[in-house]
């Protein structure tokens, strides 16, 4: 459905704190090695039986198939919250737990004072008295579901013999579930997708200030070629700047090079085709997710069956509901839209009095909070919050200017689980109403129901900006600027049965004109990914669920083509007479397939001497900001870099070169000679190298990451696979689809699901990843679950 996940920037401090705790867990591993076997056996999850639990109204029988995918069937849906919390609180406690700590800035009490540094920055938002309000202003259907999932969870944990194998190694037990904590669980799926966007508005606030303005006009460009819009028009590229825009611009110091180097995001592929364009006249969705990957996968599939309903798809372990999948009439997927939903507001600090900043109605005194961080050990840290009528003080900027951000997740109206009544929905148009006015981060929303109608939307909360466009931080102390309230769900965009018979969202711009100016720019991407998989939907007359998985795993390596292009014109004889090694390179890339596939060397070096291109170029128009602030990442700022880049590189204006370079060739022939350096430096034949060698992804439990001799018993097998960021089947080392979805609903046995690992986060459990290989390999397993292998029935206590 977004800066890494809950494995990516703080878990970086969970990695260090788990290397302070690697000796001991490492002596207890080994010493204690039959122990150790007889807990990790201990705390498997209960398959088979009946239990009597105390908070259900009647029996929930769990029948899982041979993956583990569990059918829930019970006689009401409060029952079924009970059972998912059950099952999520045996199999993805640990994982719940640190989603939870993560959003409230609790993990040090886990990990220690290591991440003191993530607790620190998440205990500005206040989440966890966020959450409690939140809990506290929900209808009571919403309470008594997440109450009877915590009961769930609780219930689960308790019915094991012995913790999760996380606990035990840490030496702690596990902390209750409380109702409140499903609302962190949402507000860290908040930090998750929309962290990007508060990053993008950071990057442009020091290119707004310290470049001129028509050079941040053309680096900034809305459109970069590759536009895919479902409404309104391409946009056209920026103009090339003047010569005055870079006149006093330095060669900034040669920076790190990766030829293999990436920009990721959280981010995600959804597309419907209408009824028109199917044999049985229903609608088809198809949907991946794209996240950090990690063991367990952040999914758990799930098949919930009461009176009228049958809902199968993914659940989200620390939540009860099904976030995305079908039930019989409507199917549902999303995609991270990179609208903008938080704003830098620059704090006016009074002259005289460093305790007050001026607001529209005269000079008011920061609210304080006090916040003490406590660590496993019991050493414990005090840490002052100040806030202002926007919103929580973040930082200083590099002039020492104070900011506060303004962000949708702080207002507890945008934070919510209306989301559920998705389960109960019978059409497109009453699963678009229901996603307008859903507390979740702001998605794109694609809907296919059983009539063949399809249809996009908004689901999540908008500000109301008023003044500016929001792209970048300024000063809301007139009243000139600022937020008015949320805008209203039903002025959200939406797009329904469009006449083409098809929907596609990428995390790219959808619209323009007063839309986009209502939606704001959150760092939407490139269209390229957007584009192709329009252009293979276009292909289709008649579409089919094995058609989706066959886009899903596209690997055409269209976005390179003209870069590859350019570097044989480029390599002329000249130019390999001037240095031979250059020969290697251009009969290489000759040999081109147009796929990321794992065998593919053309791909990797075409790629390789654009990101070259890419740091050189942006290295040197940005310099002056790295020159205030050298950890200065332009890239965050920067998400559509193709078009400037491209217009560089194919108009080759003088007054725009580099002049570290004496002429546009040298600087382009720059960019391969690098490659071709960089494998030689590490010892690499150009033969050798394919883009499988580094495209190596291994799910890995975060344990191990800090203890790598358990390496061996936590993750998973090293797999090359093919895919990157620009095309549908995106894939890195460490990020790429953490689902795959295509159904038709009311038709769900024909459907297909992928999910990389497998449903239990338990190593000892099959179902640790028994789901993998069909993800790695793409193939087809079923959407609904299969025959049963175990049954466990929950019967009330009377």
């Amino acid at each position: 459905m977004a800066k890494r996940s809950l494995a990516g920037r703080w878990l970086r401090g969970i990695g260090l704190a788990l290397l302070i705790l690697g000796l001991p867990l490492l002596i207890v591993a080994t010493l204690g090695g039959f122990w150790l076997r007889g807990q990790l056996r201990a705390s498997l999850p209960q398959l088979s039986g009946e239990l009597t639990v105390a908070g259900i109204e009647a029996a929930v029988t769990i029948d899982r198939d041979q993956l583990g995918v569990p059918t829930l069937r019970g006689t009401h849906r409060v029952d079924l919250a009970y059972g998912l919390g059950f099952l999520h609180g045996q199999e993805r406690f640990f994982q719940m737990d640190l989603q939870r700590r993560q959003a409230a800035g609790e993990l040090s009490e886990l990990f220690g004072p290591a991440t003191f540094g993530a607790d620190r920055r998440a205990r500005r938002h206040g989440f966890r008295q966020l959450a409690a309000q939140v809990f506290g202003q929900s209808p009571g259907s919403t309470r008594r579901l997440l109450t009877a999932y915590a009961d769930g969870v609780n219930a689960g944990l308790d019915a094991l013999d012995a913790s999760p194998v996380e606990y035990l190694l840490l030496r702690q037990g596990p902390e209750p579930w409380r109702p409140e904590d499903s609302v962190l669980t949402l507000y860290a799926m908040f930090e998750l997708l929309q962290r990007f966007g508060i990053q993008v508005e950071e990057g442009l606030s020091l290119l707004s200030t310290e470049l001129t303005p028509d050079l941040y006009q053309f680096l900034t460009a809305s459109g970069d070629g590759w536009d895919a819009p479902l409404l309104g028009q391409v946009t056209a590229a920026a103009a090339l700047p003047p010569a005055t825009a870079v006149a006093a611009h330095r060669p900034p110091p040669p920076g790190s090079f990766d030829t293999a180097a990436a920009h990721a995001v959280p981010g995600s592929n959804n597309w419907a085709v209408a009824g028109a364009l199917t044999a049985h006249g229903g609608a088809l969705l198809a949907t991946d997710m794209h996240l950090p990957l990690s063991l367990p996968n952040i999914w758990y599939r799930a098949r919930l069956e009461w009176p009228g309903h049958e809902v199968t798809g993914g659940t989200l372990p620390g939540a009860p509901l099904v976030v995305i999948g079908s039930n019989g009439h409507v199917a549902w997927g999303f995609t991270n839209s990179r609208v903008d939903t938080s704003d830098i507001v620059l704090l006016e600090i009074h002259p005289e009095d460093p305790d007050s900043y001026l607001t529209p109605d005269g000079w008011r005194r920061f609210d304080r909070r006090l916040e003490v961080l406590r660590a496993k050990g019991g050493k414990e840290e005090s840490l002052e919050v100040l806030s202002t009528v926007w919103g929580p003080v973040i930082d200083d900027d590099v002039h020492g200017h104070p900011r506060a951000l303004a962000w949708v997740a702080h207002h507890p109206d945008a934070v919510g689980f209306e989301l559920a009544a998705l389960e109960s929905a019978r059409s497109t148009s009453e699963a678009l109403d229901i996603a307008n006015g859903a507390g979740l981060p702001t998605q794109n929303i694609v809907v296919a129901d059983t009539a063949g109608q399809i249809g996009w939307t908004l689901a999540g909360r908008l500000p109301r900006r008023y003044g500016f466009d929001g792209q970048t931080p300024t000063s809301w102390a007139n009243g000139s600027r600022g937020w008015d309230g949320l805008v209203d769900a039903r002025e959200i965009p939406r797009l329904v049965d469009p006449v083409d018979h098809r929907l596609w969202t990428a995390n790219n711009r959808l619209v323009d004109g007063d839309w986009l100016a209502l939606l704001g720019d959150g760092g939407y991407v490139s269209g390229a990914r957007a584009g192709l998989i329009r252009d293979r939907l276009f292909e289709l007359e008649t579409a089919t669920v094995e058609d989706m998985l066959r886009i899903q795993l596209d690997d055409s390596a269209r976005f390179l083509d003209r870069w590859r292009n350019l570097f044989l014109d480029l390599l002329d004889e000249g130019a390999l007479a001037e240095n031979p090694a250059r020969g290697d390179f251009r009969r290489l890339i000759e040999d081109w397939e147009g796929r990321a596939s794992v065998s593919s060397r053309a791909y990797r070096l075409v790629r390789g001497a654009r990101q070259f291109l890419l740091q050189d170029l942006l290295q040197f128009l940005t310099a002056p900001c790295a020159e205030l602030d050298p950890s200065y990442a332009y890239l965050n700022a920067l998400p559509r870099s193709e078009g400037p880049l491209w217009a560089l590189v194919t108009e080759r204006p003088e007054h725009l070169l580099n002049p570290k370079y004496s002429s546009w060739e040298a600087q382009l022939l720059a960019g391969v000679d690098q490659v071709v350096a960089y494998y030689g430096q590490i010892g690499a034949d150009l033969e050798a190298v394919t883009w499988g060698n580094f495209n190596r992804v291994q799910l890995r439990h975060p344990i191990s990451l800090a203890v790598p001799q358990l390496g061996r018993w936590l993750d998973l097998p090293v797999a090359e696979l093919p895919g990157d960021f620009n095309m549908p089947r995106v894939q890195q080392p460490g990020y790429g689809a953490s689902q795959r979805m295509a159904v038709a609903p009311g038709r769900e046995e024909e459907g297909i699901f992928h999910m990389p690992g497998g449903q239990s986060g338990h190593p000892l459990s099959p179902h640790y990843g028994d789901s993998n290989r069909a993800w790695v390999e793409g193939t087809p397993t079923s959407f609904l679950p299969g025959p049963t292998t175990h049954t466990l029935t929950l019967q009330p206590a009377r």
